[in-house]
């Protein structure tokens, strides 16, 4: 029976510690009409509102910029909400004793992924479909989402917060547009969000400023050629180029304070983990029974993830460690705009605060600007260092500065990991996990990469809890080293049809966002300075059919039809753009016959020249998978779908080539 409180605050004054102030229950229902899952059985859907009161004196929220400026209550402490949603066992005590939080990413839950949901990305799961094989609720997971995003558009079933602004506060901020098609106008929102909206839309301080790359020198646009429309919305004589980047800086005032998000993730999931004593109050059933928490982000989500500890956040106030494993997915070597003043989360372009120094979670210094520091060194001094899985793709060497994550700063050696740090790069991938048939798009020159990564995210979840647990090593970190990676000049991809692969490549830069960035979030550089030259990030290097060396090969790169890459072009006719654009890769078939090889001039060996037939290439994507299995990086049941997803491609490449169709 659906059980719903709607007015109801729950103030659990016993038990609530001072950080989370109450909890309002929105709704109290069990999953799937109560259908059991394995031996956990039954799961319930908690969703709530979470009220937190912070004291901004306490040194463990100094990461959080302006958290001064914000309003106080009668005690002083800086208040603030947030949504939250849990899936829990009915019995918890039947569960396996870890909570699952996900980062949301821009509010919405990812996490059925794991399951393999027919919807993964459901921001409000409630069907069959939503929750697919139920994988993760038979391994008796508590999951857990909190809204930590100030800046998001109300949507129904997004999780949000609800944060203080920083009152009298004013300076410049940026916004950044890079359309990749012809635009007359665009708004200084990122990507639909909550905008800071411009305190004087005719101020001739206000700057336009274009860039050939995302990455590269800047060019000021004449003031009189460009306008606020309003408030919060830009014009430029003539329209906005394809491909090209625009920033525009301006005055603000009064911007949310946005670490506060960051410390609602921690006060709660420290709440569930550590506040059970005399197991009374609400949730206390589940709460007595959680004995580690896991952090699992993705993209967006896995940068806030690498903040987190950055910032000192893995120690709650009375400096207990937060989260016992940390995984950022897909997050390269980058972190994010998340906890400065005029923070813009969404944001993850070179100018902005995603991909600076440090990069690798242990101790480093750059010797051109004498910065130093390392991801890891708070948690560590804290004594609070969770164990760290971080898992790539192609994209991220391409978009990310992956290789930072493991090499040294000239790109010269590998360097060490922490001990407690796995690295796993699916070979051949893009940022998200691809689909067959190749999915294709109006802006870009090849269909998008089709090599799917996501039954391996699984096997890698299991060794996580294994170590974080019962201290069992995981699978050996599977990443290209130093004689597996190029410069772009040295990529050497094989003369294909088509444009083949952009000739410039995404670098993190060395900015210098001006003296108090460091010690107090507070940007005086808009756009920032750069500080020396880029970052030499490099890129895995490739085998004769333009696939890359190291990493995780899954079947479709083992046994392969095609080349899969990490980057992609625009089409011509969208732009002469020379750049990737964005996180998509491409799939790039091998021609199927060799009379269509030699009529092509491909030298990439057709598929006949490769496999006797279907069956033959079953028995090798077969053998890739077990593999795989061997080594830990696959689980034995997830190996027939990899198989599967092999032979689908076969079937698809194999009838476009018997219709005729000359795809790139």
């Amino acid at each position: 029976m659906l059980l719903r409180s709607l007015a109801l605050l729950l103030w659990i004054a016993p038990v609530l510690s001072a950080e989370v102030a109450g909890l309002r229950i929105v709704e109290r229902s069990p999953v799937l009409n109560g259908a059991a899952f394995g031996e956990t059985g039954a799961y319930e859907r908690v969703i709530a509102k979470a009220h937190f009161a912070v004291d901004p004196h306490d040194p463990a929220n100094a990461g959080i910029a302006d958290i001064g400026a914000a309003p106080r209550n009668a005690q002083g402490l800086v208040e603030f909400s947030a949504d939250v949603c849990i899936f829990k066992p009915t019995r918890p005590q039947r569960g396996s004793g870890t909570l699952l939080f996900e980062v949301s990413n821009r509010g919405g839950k990812g996490l059925m992924r794991f399951n393999r949901a027919e919807n993964p990305g459901a921001r409000d799961p409630r069907s069959a479909a939503d929750f697919g094989d139920g994988f993760l609720f038979k391994r008796g997971y508590t999951l857990v989402w909190v809204g930590w995003q100030f800046d998001l558009l109300e949507r129904e079933h997004a999780l949000r917060l609800e944060a203080p602004g920083a009152e009298g506060v004013e300076g410049r901020t940026r916004s950044h547009f890079s359309p990749s098609a012809p635009a007359a106008s665009f708004s200084v929102a990122g990507r639909g969000h909550k905008p800071y909206a411009a305190d004087d839309p005719a101020d001739p301080g206000a700057k336009l400023i274009v860039r050939g790359y995302p990455d590269g020198p800047g060019r000021e646009i004449p003031r009189k050629r460009w306008r606020f429309l309003d408030p919060q919305t830009v014009t430029l004589d003539g329209g906005f180029a394809a491909g090209k980047t625009y920033d525009v800086v301006y005055r603000a005032k009064n911007p949310g304070v946005a670490g506060l998000g960051a410390a609602a993730i921690r006060d709660f999931v420290s709440w569930l983990k550590f506040d059970n004593e005399g197991n009374q109050g609400e949730l206390a059933d589940l709460r007595a029974s959680l004995d580690r928490a896991i952090a699992f982000g993705s993209s967006q989500s896995g940068r806030l993830l690498r903040t987190f500890l950055y910032e000192g956040f893995n120690a709650d106030e009375r400096g207990r460690r937060v989260f016992d494993g940390v995984w950022p997915h897909i997050a390269g070597a980058a972190r994010g705009s998340f906890t400065h003043r005029f923070a813009q989360p969404t944001r993850q372009d070179p100018y902005y605060t995603v991909e600076i120094f440090p990069f690798r979670d242990l101790p480093d210094k750059d010797p051109l600007t004498g910065e130093s520091g390392g991801v890891l060194v708070r948690a560590e001094q804290d004594g609070v260092a969770p164990k760290i899985v971080h898992t790539l793709t192609s994209s991220e060497y391409w978009n990310r500065s992956a290789s930072l994550l493991h090499t040294t700063l000239d790109g010269k050696a590998d360097a060490p990991l922490a001990e407690s740090t796995r690295v796993y790069y699916f070979a051949g991938t893009q940022h998200g996990s691809g689909s067959t048939p190749p999915r294709r798009s109006a802006e870009l020159a090849y269909p998008r990469n089709a090599n799917a990564y996501a039954p391996l995210l699984r096997a890698i979840l299991v060794g996580l809890e294994e170590w974080v647990t019962h201290d069992r090593e995981p699978p050996a970190s599977k990443y290209p080293r130093v004689g597996e990676l190029t410069d772009l000049a040295g990529l050497r991809f094989p003369k294909t049809p088509g444009p083949g692969p952009p000739k410039h490549q995404r670098r993190a830069l060395r900015l210098d966002f001006g003296p108090e960035f460091r010690s107090k979030g507070i940007i005086a550089f808009q756009p920032p300075r750069t500080a020396g030259p880029p970052y030499p990030a490099k890129l895995p290097r490739l085998d004769r059919d333009g696939n890359e060396l190291g990493g995780v090969r899954l079947p479709a790169v083992a046994a392969p039809l095609a080349s899969f890459t990490g980057w992609n072009r625009f089409k011509e006719s969208v732009s002469a753009a020379d750049h990737n654009p964005g996180n998509a890769g491409a799939t790039i078939p091998f021609a199927w016959t060799k009379a269509e090889r030699l009529e092509r001039a491909d030298p990439r060996l057709s598929v006949e020249e490769r496999y006797a037939g279907r069956g033959a290439y079953r028995k090798k994507a077969a053998a890739a998978a077990r593999a795989l299995v061997a080594g830990g990086y696959l689980l034995a049941q997830d190996a027939p779908h990899t198989v599967e997803h092999a032979l689908a491609l076969w079937d698809y490449l194999e009838s476009v080539a018997a219709n005729g169709r000359n795809e790139p």
